[in-house]
């Protein structure tokens, strides 16, 4: 396996694109005042010395000198020994709903922010346990695959919005399937998929897919967002409200009963979300009744460094910059004409 130690440093690789505008836009004027004198072609012979062509390579000899560099303060390294770790949790997955209701505002600050926050939180409170993110509207994908890398889940759930999807409805059986298929192949490990939804199913079969999930040893969990009085859906950005073909404001209704019966269905429990903190709550102890059993994960415990050669590479091409001069040298072209001369 190859990382960085220190890829903080790879940033100052966008330096070298800034580097080459500079240098093309300076020798883009030195060109442009050369012909303030004169033809080019006939000023050549008054300047038999220069070599455009040996300060277009020293000047691309600084730039691989400089990348590499670069690259070896970063501190590259490969994984030369795997070892088996140990630990004992579940693999859970969030099939968040991402549809334009989701930005209803019965739950503050809306039903989708609210959602991000719970699983945040949720996040939190994992140690060994396994964890991916589903997005789906009237589509389904995977945002992150299941992983343990906390600080990525919560980075890619801050990413989540309704415009990540095109093609609007509510299709919770798409969501739940993609789930099912995209937990690891660990033997004997406690799996659970958690839908968050308004429970506005437009496509159907989401209890039936609940219950697949269940056969194969799932549970599937169902959090409700929203009030089942409901609210009408805000336009970002233009202070409106979605209407339908006839200008009516559209309201959106939690559909408390389909949530219960697709988590009934699925072996799990349905948790109600509103402005209150009890679903966390609720949440929180659903997950740590999931029995826990014991998985082992690979992981890289010995890495050799290889800075070492990017930073010869740096020298290398260092060496070349300060040994080529931009001017033509004389005297190895006498010496180049005293052979040929010979011959």
């Amino acid at each position: 396996m190859f990382r960085f130690e220190t890829p903080e440093y790879l940033y100052f690789l966008l330096l070298l694109p800034v580097f080459a505008l500079a240098h093309y836009v300076w020798t883009y004027r030195k060109r442009r005042n050369l012909r303030r004198y004169g033809d080019p072609d006939l000023l050549k012979p008054l300047m038999k010395d220069v070599s455009p062509l040996r300060t277009e390579l020293k000047f691309w000899f600084m730039q691989l000198s400089l990348m590499f560099l670069i690259i070896a303060l970063a501190r590259p390294q490969y994984g030369t020994r795997v070892d088996t770790r140990k630990r004992t949790g579940i693999e859970a997955i969030i099939a968040m709903d991402i549809s334009n209701s989701m930005l209803a505002e019965d739950v503050r600050p809306n039903r989708l922010e609210k959602a991000k926050m719970m699983v945040s939180n949720l996040v939190d409170n994992m140690t060994d346990d396994k964890i991916g993110l589903i997005v789906y509207a009237g589509q389904a994908y995977v945002q992150l695959p299941i992983t343990s890398d906390y600080v990525s889940a919560k980075m890619f759930l801050q990413t989540i919005s309704p415009s990540m999807i095109e093609m609007q409805g509510t299709d919770i059986a798409a969501a739940i399937n993609l789930a099912s298929s995209s937990f690891t192949s660990n033997e004997g490990v406690s799996r659970a998929i958690f839908v968050i939804t308004d429970g506005e199913d437009n496509e159907g079969g989401a209890v039936e897919a609940a219950k697949a999930a269940a056969e194969k040893g799932m549970h599937v969990y169902v959090l409700g967002v929203g009030e089942p009085a409901g609210a009408p859906i805000p336009m970002p950005g233009t202070g409106r409200y979605i209407t339908d073909n006839e200008g009516n404001t559209v309201i959106s209704h939690l559909n408390e009963d389909m949530c219960r019966e697709i988590a009934n269905a699925g072996n799990g429990n349905y948790i109600y979300v509103d402005n209150s903190s009890s679903a966390q709550g609720k949440l929180d102890k659903y997950v740590d009744k999931l029995g826990r059993v014991e998985m082992e994960t690979s992981i890289f415990s010995e890495y050799d460094e290889q800075f070492q050669s990017f930073l010869l590479l740096s020298m290398l091409f260092l060496l070349l910059d300060i040994l080529l001069m931009e001017r033509k040298n004389h005297i190895l072209q006498r010496f180049t004409f005293f052979t040929r001369k010979k011959q």
